[in-house]
């Protein structure tokens, strides 16, 4: 009896695909690129935001899955998950995926209304990307852009905090760059049998697609550093700062970042040009090492300029 439960529900959490959480992280980003992640408040609807958002993406993989489970059995990954190999019924997993729905849209609907708005356009452009967009080529690549770009404005309309124009911009390129690789990916690893879209590309589009968006995230992102506000500089070493080095006070301190974002792009670009391996980014993001060491160096060199300086 107990194997009878435990296989539907360890089916369940790998169809709902947790480790692509990952990608709502995005909604924290007004609060924390603003300086307000520490404020109560503010770090309350983000972190509510983000789960809101969790349970309408998992809903979105299973129906995704439940319309691509036929193609996904010829593909060398993809065939084993679980819908595809069987282990989940497509009924259950509409089901739950319905369920997600009405809790994500319940969760978002108690933060505020321009959120609940932007949630329920989000879900409905998730469903119609698995039916119809994903299988167009280049709208299949602006699509999986897109929904970054609508967490990160999620995130502003949940917190009421604006992210800079030139972090915007970094966020839509950085986007349309990671999607770009991943359908690179696909296609030099599986060819064109496995996804409609990609008989629309060839291999020097999508190589022109990658190094163009590339280019594009390290120019913007190098846009918000030079002309972004100075640092007010009011954390914990201000007074210190103040008195040892007033000099420190005048300089554009962000420009120090673009270090491990050049680093991460010029990694990133190995493994999809390299190693062929950006078919999976949040996998990539999650276990590649020197992306991973590049990501958190950025991370924590905007916390100490953003909240210690």
């Amino acid at each position: 009896m107990a194997k009878k439960i435990t296989k539907p529900f360890f089916a369940v959490l790998e169809a709902i695909r947790p480790f692509q959480w990952i990608k709502n992280l995005n909604l924290f980003a007004s609060a924390i690129l603003t300086g307000q992640l520490f404020v109560p408040e503010i770090f309350t609807k983000s972190l509510f935001a983000f789960i809101a958002f969790c349970f309408l993406s998992s809903s979105s993989y299973l129906v995704n899955d439940i319309v691509d489970k036929n193609k996904d059995r010829l593909h060398p990954t993809k065939k084993y998950r679980p819908i595809a190999r069987g282990d989940l019924s497509p009924k259950l997993a509409l089901l739950i995926a319905l369920i997600f729905v009405f809790t994500g849209l319940l969760i978002a609907s108690f933060i505020n209304p321009g959120f609940f708005i932007i949630s329920l356009v989000f879900i409905i452009l998730q469903f119609s990307y698995s039916f119809i967009f994903k299988k167009k080529a280049v709208l299949d690549i602006v699509g999986i852009a897109f929904f970054f770009i609508l967490r990160a404005y999620a995130g502003e309309l949940a917190t009421g905090f604006h992210l800079p124009i030139w972090i915007m911009l970094t966020v839509i390129f950085l986007s349309l760059f990671i999607a770009s690789g991943k359908r690179r990916s696909e296609l030099f690893n599986t060819g064109v049998t496995t996804r409609s879209a990609l008989r629309g590309y060839g291999k020097s589009l999508l190589n022109f697609y990658t190094t163009m968006f590339a280019v594009c995230t390290l120019i913007t992102y190098s846009m918000f550093t030079f002309f972004e506000e100075k640092i007010k500089f009011d954390g914990i070493f201000h007074d210190f700062l103040l008195e040892y080095f007033p000099k420190a006070i005048d300089r554009k301190w962000y420009m120090v970042t673009i270090i491990p974002v050049i680093f991460g792009i010029m990694r990133y670009g190995q493994i999809i040009f390299e190693m062929q391996e950006g078919e999976r980014p949040e996998k990539t993001i999650a276990t590649d090492i020197p992306l991973l060491l590049s990501i958190l160096t950025w991370g924590l060199m905007m916390i100490v300029i953003l909240y210690v300086l």
